[in-house]
């Protein structure tokens, strides 16, 4: 059964860091093109940072708004995905999944784990 647990956010101040960390369960992470979403209220999802699979390379990819702040990588350990946040900005505000691109499904519907919330503020 698929899992995805994302965790690693929090309240930080404009200019600060994080780093973000997403565990999977019932899926290779290796195999796939992961990637990075952000959600912000009454919005789809945004994909904000991307890395192809093994095979693949794992090349990455980032929204513009983000690049040059921040950095997804794969883990030692498997199925685990980070993304390291730096130099955030108030606009970097919203919930963060992490999930294959395109994403998982779980029958008829998109799977996504509970997120993990980022709030940039002074």
């Amino acid at each position: 059964q698929l899992q995805l647990v994302e965790s690693g956010g929090g309240l930080v101040q404009p200019g600060g860091s994080l780093r973000l960390s997403c565990v999977g369960r019932g899926r290779m992470f290796s195999l796939n093109d992961m990637a990075w979403y952000r959600q912000t209220p009454g919005k789809e999802r945004v994909l904000v940072a991307k890395i192809a699979d093994i095979r693949s390379g794992e090349n990455v990819n980032y929204e513009q708004s983000v690049k040059g702040r921040f950095t997804i990588s794969r883990d030692n350990v498997p199925n685990t995905l980070s993304l390291r946040m730096n130099n955030l900005q108030p606009e970097d505000t919203g919930v963060y999944y992490c999930n294959k691109d395109p994403p998982w499904t779980d029958g008829p519907r998109e799977y996504w784990g509970q997120g993990t919330q980022v709030t940039v503020s002074s």
